[in-house]
């Protein structure tokens, strides 16, 4: 009999695999991948205190006050879409991850990363986009920085912004604090800018134009604080969409959530093109949206200051946070079943931010 040696070295498995020798798309795309390189990587490099519990943004005290600091990149391509551009995702974006902690953003810092080549025309376009959004979300640009890579290596502009803001007195917004009986409410339709991106991207149409829901969310925050402090988590579903920033709480505050998925608002033209696409709009990107844990007792007068400001017109209760089953998310179903929502391996759609 002959003695057959199958050399299986160069062998590679159809499902993406966890331990990856090189980066991959997926290690930024908000999922799994992402939270396994930053707390086997990341974490273990800067140190025990680093990163603020991963929260959308740091809580720190310097001189007697409690500030909310922030960063974020985008990379997002195309740079215009409908709805807005990646301009407009630089302060938003930022903005809505300090008002996640109940902050009253201030100050953004923004440094452009220009590849060669790029039209001035279009870095001017980027640039007034983004100086109106901060007039709009009421933040001046007070510092920035300005690199220029080879031709080749970028996709035109790149944006860096970081922020900070004072969050008041007696707020503490963050994922521990979700208890069993919250109430869980999302402040409008989810979906959106995903599929704008991805329309846009790829050259697709749905029957209907798909608008980017990107907004800065911090006269929200302060209409739903105004109603009651007593509000315990918030999160805006970015990358990874509504799945990964219920998953993430749901981790942090070792509870679980149960969702009413016919309640989650998802707009026709979502439900299509992702049911074309064979995408779940639950992991699909948002840049307008949050997602709130309040108190049952609360969440009535707070579900009504929500509908009465402009950007949480459409405010719905999805579901209930519970003591069953720590760190799952899951949903019901309109057919009476249940199905687990788990955490996105990686993203659906790259670069959506």
């Amino acid at each position: 009999m002959t003695d057959i040696t199958t050399d299986t070295t160069g062998w590679s498995c159809p499902v993406p695999l966890r331990d990856h020798p090189v980066v991959v798309m997926g290690h930024g795309g908000g999922g799994a991948l992402s939270a396994e390189l930053t707390r086997h990587l990341f974490l273990p490099a800067y140190g025990d205190e680093a990163l603020g519990g991963l929260t959308d943004s740091a809580a720190v005290t310097l001189g007697g006050a409690r500030l909310a600091f922030s960063t974020d990149s985008y990379v997002v391509r195309p740079l215009f879409f409908p709805g807005g551009s990646i301009g407009d995702l630089a302060v938003n974006g930022t903005v809505n991850d300090l008002a996640m902690s109940g902050a009253v953003p201030a100050h953004l810092s923004c440094a452009f990363i220009l590849e060669e080549g790029t039209e001035l025309s279009t870095v001017g376009r980027v640039a007034q986009a983004l100086g109106a959004a901060a007039r709009a979300a009421d933040v001046t640009v007070v510092t920035g920085d300005t690199k220029v890579v080879d031709c080749g290596h970028g996709d035109g502009v790149y944006v860096n912004t970081a922020g900070i803001g004072l969050i008041p007195e007696g707020v503490d917004i963050r994922p521990q604090r979700a208890r069993p009986g919250d109430m869980v409410i999302v402040s409008g339709p989810i979906g959106q800018h995903g599929i704008a991106i991805l329309s846009v991207r790829e050259g697709l149409t749905f029957g209907t134009e798909v608008v980017s829901d990107t907004a800065p969310l911090t006269g929200l925050v302060q209409a739903m604080l105004a109603v009651t402090p007593e509000i315990h988590v918030l999160r805006d579903p970015t990358r990874g969409g509504l799945a990964a920033a219920l998953n993430e709480i749901a981790a942090a505050s070792d509870t679980g959530v149960v969702l009413d998925e016919t309640a989650v608002p998802v707009p026709d033209a979502v439900a299509t093109a992702c049911s074309l696409l064979g995408l779940d709009p639950m992991y699909v990107a948002n840049e307008g949206r949050l997602v709130a844990f309040v108190p049952r007792t609360h969440a009535d007068a707070v579900l009504d200051g929500m509908r009465a400001h402009p950007v949480g017109r459409e405010a719905a209760v999805i579901g209930v946070c519970v003591a069953e089953h720590p760190g799952t998310v899951v949903a019901r179903t309109g057919l009476g079943g249940t199905r687990i929502v788990d955490l996105p391996l990686g993203e659906q759609l790259p670069r959506i931010c």
